[in-house]
């Protein structure tokens, strides 16, 4: 690392747990964030920032004016743009060390398959059923990490799939249900704040997979009430009835 990498990362040099060997491992990895929105918005922000070597953003939507609540992205006068390149842009200037790459579509089951293939964790920022089990079954076939979050009204979700452990569950097994039954925040609202700490809580969970994997919160459900102003934890088992990821290990 040259002076100014060691200057600009410094606070995360101080910890034992990144220390460089950390900080030269986050340079490495290659992150797809699908879904550019809310939460892909906090994430990619704090990812970027902490050096993450390589961002893969998809999103098929232009930015509108109702995003600017909340998608911490984007200006006024990004609208009509794609939002992965005014992402794109956006990144670059908060660190011009991250590489930045955009896929301005839907991506088909076999595109997300590629697109796993080639990078070492995902964190979906979708809001829809069809498109987190299309992301579920790509990152189990690949047995690449999935960081999921969720945010609705004054409230978030937040847990770690891994299939590289025998016990992780997938998102199947959280949502075992069939059918886009799930609320969206375009039909029930949400709060820009709790969109943002959920999106910076999967930034913080996919730092740890690369740097201290065991520390993942694999099997654990956070959940974030911001109207109550708690957190509360849930273990979240591998289902032996999960339809995607089969039965649990022995």
């Amino acid at each position: 690392m040259n002076d100014e990498q060691l200057l600009r990362y410094s606070r995360q040099l101080m910890l034992p747990e990144i220390d460089i060997t950390g900080q030269q491992q986050l340079a490495a990895t290659r992150v797809a964030v699908i879904g550019i929105g809310g939460l892909g918005s906090a994430a990619t922000l704090y990812l970027a920032a902490a050096g993450l070597g390589t961002l893969e953003l998809v999103d098929p939507d232009e930015v509108d004016l109702s995003n600017l609540q909340r998608q911490i992205l984007y200006r006024d006068d990004d609208r009509t743009r794609a939002k992965v390149a005014a992402a794109q842009d956006r990144l670059a200037a908060r660190n011009p060390e991250c590489q930045v790459h955009t896929h301005a579509e839907a991506l088909t089951d076999d595109g997300l398959v590629e697109l796993c293939e080639r990078v070492d964790l995902v964190l979906d920022g979708t809001d829809h059923f069809t498109s987190r089990e299309s992301i579920n079954r790509a990152c189990l076939k690949t047995g690449t990490p999935l960081v999921w979050g969720a945010a609705i009204r004054w409230e978030g979700q937040v847990t770690v799939f891994d299939s590289r452990r025998e016990d992780s569950p997938c998102y199947r097994c959280l949502q075992p249900a069939v059918g886009d039954t799930v609320d969206r925040c375009a039909e029930s609202g949400v709060v820009g704040p709790v969109v943002g700490t959920i999106g910076c809580l999967m930034a913080t969970e996919a730092i740890k997979l690369v740097v201290a994997p065991e520390r993942a919160a694999v099997g654990r459900l956070t959940h974030y009430d911001a109207w109550g102003s708690g957190f509360s934890q849930f273990q979240l088992p591998r289902l032996a009835s999960c339809p995607a990821c089969g039965a649990p290990a022995a």
